[in-house]
């Protein structure tokens, strides 16, 4: 099960892993780096309509972390 402890160590891991969160859904968000998300008791905000991992996020999505099925490895992404 996952757990807002589980992701905060996630997003504290040196050097940073990007990562992807499935939710219950079928949907999926990119976490590129650790600027892209902010981990909360019950929910993550994650970082979307970005040009490139290296620009700001044009708005958020708020996920419950109870609807988090699984968290993968992606490969890094190269700036534009």
């Amino acid at each position: 099960m996952m757990t807002a402890d589980i992701l905060r160590q996630r997003m504290r891991e040196q050097p940073f892993r990007p990562f992807r969160l499935t939710l219950s859904d079928g949907s999926s968000f990119d976490v590129p780096n650790h600027d892209f998300a902010l981990v909360k008791r019950n929910t993550i905000e994650v970082g979307v309509d970005m040009r490139d991992t290296n620009s700001y996020a044009q708005k958020y999505v708020e996920c419950a972390v109870l609807h988090i099925t699984g968290v993968e490895d992606i490969p890094p992404t190269k700036a534009a």
